[in-house]
């Protein structure tokens, strides 16, 4: 199937607008790598490794590649040997720290709470 017809940003295939956030930022690693790099501004191939010890190097890059053509991050390859690549947020990218900022919140609250709803 073309890419852009399974990508609902690209397709105008949504119900509503959370969709799109959702699929943006779903998945296990999306919103760490945000997360992180909102945190750490600029962060190397190599360091998210360290950060993200669990995520293979395959998922990684798979990551990296989707925010970066969905606008959310920035990729920086410094002329030099051994290639040096930097990820930093976008604008775009920036926008949505509030947003992995209340889910960091909530879920912190959630998790104080998680013995009072079992």
């Amino acid at each position: 199937m073309p890419k852009d017809r399974i990508n609902k940003v690209s397709c105008s295939n949504y119900r509503c607008e959370i969709e799109i956030t959702l699929e943006l930022i779903s998945g296990k690693w999306k919103a760490l790598i945000l997360w992180n790099l909102g945190n750490h501004k600029t962060i190397r191939f190599n360091e998210f490794r360290k950060i993200i010890p669990e995520i293979t190097q395959k998922m990684l890059t798979q990551q990296l590649r989707n925010l970066e053509e969905n606008g959310l991050i920035n990729r920086k390859i410094h002329n030099q040997i051994p290639p040096m690549v930097e990820y930093s947020l976008s604008e775009e990218g920036k926008k949505l720290m509030p947003i992995l900022e209340q889910m960091d919140k909530w879920g912190k609250n959630y998790v104080n709470n998680f013995k009072k709803y079992k």
